[in-house]
């Protein structure tokens, strides 16, 4: 059953959990997964904003991707994405194992109508920080819109006008305010249906194992994937598109996309 948002283009927040560098450093990994599947096809991925760790990956970032449907293919990344590894942090070689959030909404367009008063937004501009090698345009005109009602926020340090940056913190904004009344939906939808224990949006969603065997398993639909390389690689049709018939087949709703942490 598609969902009335899957055509519209989404925009992704990538966070990584407890563990410092090993997590951010998959969090960046997660960042490249994505990128690189977009590339394949033939999306338009932007990076809107993002914050650099300390020694390496990201503390947080949010991108958007534009194309017919991105929402719909990506809406099922959302919910808590788990790495094993031999870290290359630790100098005694031991296995680690790092989480990062996936969060997806979709970006509404000027067909849907998302009512913001002007007086329950406060905008703050600021320097944008962290080094944001190739991803990130450094400028000094970076904005950040502050929904009151809400505590909802949005930033984009992408643009060097204010003016752009501003704009696109505000479609940020009007997508996480939509979606937010779409989770009101969703609830109400949970509770009338029981859903199946095997699918649990918003905790654990799939495995990335390098060490001491190499898989990829996704804890919602059972596929297993034994390329490690080439689902970091971007190559991740496979579980989309188990998660999407697994989706029509039980008629759920989409995952919670989570506004931040």
């Amino acid at each position: 059953m598609a969902g009335e948002s899957d055509r519209l283009n989404a925009i992704v927040t990538i966070k990584p959990g407890a563990g410092g560098t090993e997590s951010q450093d998959w969090a960046e990994m997660l960042l490249g997964l994505y990128l690189k599947w977009a590339a394949r096809h033939g999306f338009r991925a932007e990076i809107l904003d993002i914050t650099a760790g300390e020694e390496a990956g990201v503390k947080a970032v949010t991108f958007r991707v534009e194309g017919e449907n991105a929402y719909g293919l990506l809406v099922g990344e959302s919910g808590i994405h788990r790495l094993v590894r031999i870290s290359p942090f630790d100098q005694a070689a031991r296995r680690h194992t790092s989480f990062a959030s996936v969060f997806v909404i979709p970006e509404v367009d000027d067909r849907i109508e998302v009512v913001i008063k002007p007086e329950d937004l406060r905008i703050d501009t600021f320097r944008a920080g962290g080094h944001g090698g190739q991803h990130v345009n450094m400028t000094d005109s970076a904005v950040r819109i502050t929904h009151l009602p809400t505590g909802l926020v949005a930033s984009c340090q992408n643009e060097r006008s204010q003016h752009k940056n501003r704009e696109m913190a505000m479609k940020v904004l009007r997508s996480r305010v939509y979606d937010l009344e779409l989770e009101k939906r969703r609830e109400e939808a949970r509770k009338l249906e029981e859903q199946k224990p095997d699918i649990s949006f918003g905790n654990q969603i799939r495995s990335y194992v390098l060490q001491p065997y190499q898989l990829v398993k996704d804890h919602r639909t059972k596929l297993e994937m034994g390329d490690v390389e080439a689902v970091l690689d971007g190559k991740i049709d496979p579980f989309i598109h188990a998660y999407l018939v697994s989706r029509r087949s039980t008629g759920a709703p989409p995952p919670a996309s989570e506004t931040g942490p």
